[in-house]
């Protein structure tokens, strides 16, 4: 009897999980929430993002995207306090919605996820900033960033 193994398995693996790129991205849309509902709203709000039709999670990656969700909501106030501190000219209440959010996730990586390099962090999210941002918003987001990354 003789068995044949895939010499690639990235191809299986890429079907059962998200890769790193696709969770932040996710966590971005679960996090972007908080700007239109009141926190007590958002348990509910977490649990429609993911019954949502189009997209199938897996229950580690569930996992991660809700604690790192969690996390950033839990030191959003010091995270909000720390761009206001270096963002020149500018409060976080006068951002745009999609740059405040894909600033925070940013800033929760470079300051408190030691899992993530500062430069991934600034590259995706200039990355996030060029899909759903508006012109000006991936070089807001890099300048912003790069005073973080110093």
């Amino acid at each position: 009897m003789s068995f044949a193994f895939a010499e690639d398995t990235s191809d299986i693996y890429e079907e059962k999980y998200m890769g790193r790129r696709e969770l932040r991205e996710q966590i971005f849309k679960l996090l972007f929430r908080i700007e239109f509902n009141k926190p007590e709203e958002m348990e509910e709000q977490e649990k429609l993002f993911f019954e949502d039709d189009e997209k199938v999670f897996s229950e580690n990656d569930q996992e991660y995207i809700t604690q790192k969700y969690g996390n950033i909501v839990l030191k959003k106030s010091e995270i909000d306090t720390m761009i206001n501190e270096i963002a020149e000219g500018w409060k976080t209440e006068r951002m745009g919605k999609v740059d405040l959010t894909i600033l925070r996730l940013a800033v929760y990586e470079i300051r408190f996820d030691e899992d993530v390099p500062t430069s991934v962090a600034i590259n995706e999210a200039v990355e996030l900033a060029k899909k759903y941002g508006q012109d000006g918003s991936p070089s807001f987001v890099n300048g912003i960033l790069a005073k973080f990354a110093k």
